[in-house]
């Protein structure tokens, strides 16, 4: 006898046995335990959820010869149950529309619709892939599935019910199969490998689950695969093999350089990647799967993974987003790109470029930029409420000091008139801006910078801290810590500038409202201003 495949020999032939679709089992149990049968059913819902599984089974019950009328769970044993799980029932014709198409062959289907049953209670016609068939053939079933003859029972399975004309939905009870979770599709494949009695271990499993994407048949299949490839065992090293899977340790790891910014890093674990000889898309596939994880156990807090929740601390949400959409932005184009690996590469290097937290070490500019910069970013800044002015040299990229060069001059904060001069002078992202421009100064000892603020309504990123504490330790030219206290912030770098702004704006408004060759123009002309449209000059 030959092998018969899993997916075969562990077809459900009860609604007890099916996986992950209690909804409507429930609703069909329940409409043949009142002898509410309809007249037309659809299923619909991905491949290898169960919708030919559940047609078979629900045209069982409604023809088992173990009771005289239609029952909830088929015995199994009498001749009509052994016929249709066999598919060779009289009564019950499984007709795949993607062959049969034409109107002619919907023509021919519909003679036989008047004959009653031979030996059945009812004649089921069952059309697989319904939405694959033609506009003549959908408008010749119309009225035969509008009135059909009482013993006649019509199941439609699809995989794409946008395709099936309105017309025929609405003769139909729709119900929509939903594809199984991880967790369930697990302790299905558990069972049947107890039943099996193959050896094996919890995350190759695990693996199989999470590639079949919700499909029991692909689950069953790549279960079949495994226990080949493995030469009739599993094990995690194999199914990796055979999957095309990476470690998960890996994948977090890359990110983690990527929000570092370390560019060599990065593609140092790439290469590491690479030597597994992976699916680059599945590679793109399972860094998004984890950026996605680590947005939702930012928001959620409920992740079980250290890895994820160690990134969700130390990263900006918004970054995370930002290298989200990159990385979906990618994958929409892989398919068109001549070259994976270099596909998923140019990913990795988006994500670097885009990263405002990769410039605290940027050594790619060339001399004459460094310098540049250098000129500009060196300025001296006013101290309105003393005597005394100080020099702010700050500077994100690595100082080229030169042996005979003389060293800058040390620099001290004394209040918070200081402290927003020296913020407002300070090159950053604009992620570390909205974090610290909210501190108001409280004090300076030794080296480090205490500032006070709201900590709940701040709660600053890990990545965020470490970059603003690299760009005063470069302004100082020595290693500053910044501590943050709880307290009523009274003004802010940002606060400052946005009460700045705000004595510009009536200024300007000031000086339009008042002068008299507007006002003139205005009066002549019956005129007015519009609203929020005048502008300060910066």
């Amino acid at each position: 006898m030959s092998y018969e495949v899993l997916a075969r020999k562990y077809r459900p032939s009860n609604f007890e046995e099916v996986v992950g679709q209690p909804h409507i089992i429930q609703a069909i149990i329940n409409s043949i335990a009142s002898n509410k049968i309809h007249q037309a059913y659809i299923f619909s819902g991905t491949r290898g959820v169960g919708k030919t599984t559940l047609a078979r089974i629900l045209s069982k019950c409604l023809n088992c010869l173990s009771s005289d009328k239609p029952v909830t769970k088929p015995c199994d044993s009498c001749t009509v149950c052994d016929e249709i799980k066999n598919g060779r029932h009289l009564d019950f014709l499984e007709i795949d529309a993607a062959s049969k198409t034409g109107v002619d062959d919907m023509r021919e289907l519909l003679d036989t619709v008047q004959y009653k049953p031979s030996s059945g209670r009812y004649k089921i016609y069952l059309i697989d892939e319904v939405h694959m068939l033609s506009t003549s053939s959908f408008n010749a079933l119309l009225k035969t599935l509008e009135e059909p003859p009482s013993h006649v029972i019509f199941i439609f399975a699809t995989t794409d019910p946008e395709k099936i004309p309105k017309t025929v939905q609405s003769r139909c009870l729709q119900l929509n199969l939903k594809t199984i979770n991880r967790d369930n599709l697990e302790a299905h494949l558990q069972n049947v490998i107890n039943s099996e009695k193959i050896k094996h271990d919890k995350n190759s499993l695990a693996l199989i689950s999470d590639s079949a994407q919700g499909s029991v048949r692909d689950a069953l299949t790549l279960l079949d695969q495994s226990i080949a490839h493995g030469n009739g065992a599993l094990n995690e090293a194999d199914v990796k093999a055979l999957l095309g899977t990476i470690d998960d340790s890996l994948v977090s790891e890359l990110i983690g350089a990527v929000v570092n910014g370390e560019a060599e890093k990065a593609f140092n674990i790439f290469y590491k990647i690479e030597e597994l000889t992976p699916e680059y898309e599945n590679v793109l596939k399972h860094i998004i799967s984890f950026i996605h994880k680590v947005s939702l156990e930012q928001v959620l807090k409920s992740s079980n993974k250290e890895p994820i929740r160690n990134m969700a601390q130390s990263v900006d949400k918004e970054f995370i987003q930002l290298i989200y959409e990159i990385a979906v932005n990618s994958y929409s184009k892989f398919s068109i790109h001549p070259n994976p690996k270099e596909a998923l590469e140019i990913c990795i290097l988006r994500m670097l470029a885009f990263n405002p937290l990769a410039s605290i070490h940027d050594k790619t500019k060339s001399p004459n930029e460094t310098l540049s910069e250098k000129k500009n970013l060196t300025q001296p800044v006013s101290n309105s409420n003393k005597t005394e002015s100080f020099e702010i040299k700050q500077n994100i990229i690595e100082p080229e000091v030169k042996p005979n060069s003389p060293q800058p001059q040390s620099l001290k904060i004394l209040s918070n008139q200081d402290w927003i001069a020296f913020f407002r002078e300070l090159k950053m992202s604009v992620f570390v801006k909205n974090y610290y421009g909210n501190f108001t100064f409280l004090k300076m000892k030794n080296n480090e910078i205490h500032l006070g603020g709201d900590l709940e309504k701040n709660d600053i990123p890990l990545n965020v801290k470490k970059e603003f504490e690299n760009i005063c330790t470069e302004a100082f030219k020595a290693k500053i810590v910044i501590k943050l206290e709880q307290s009523i912030t009274t003004e802010g770098p940002l606060q400052h500038e946005e009460k700045e702004n705000k004595i510009k704006q009536e200024k300007a408004e000031d000086n339009i409202k008042n002068n008299d060759a507007i006002k003139n123009f205005m009066t002549k002309f019956d005129a007015t201003i519009k609203e929020k449209s005048i502008k300060p000059i910066n």
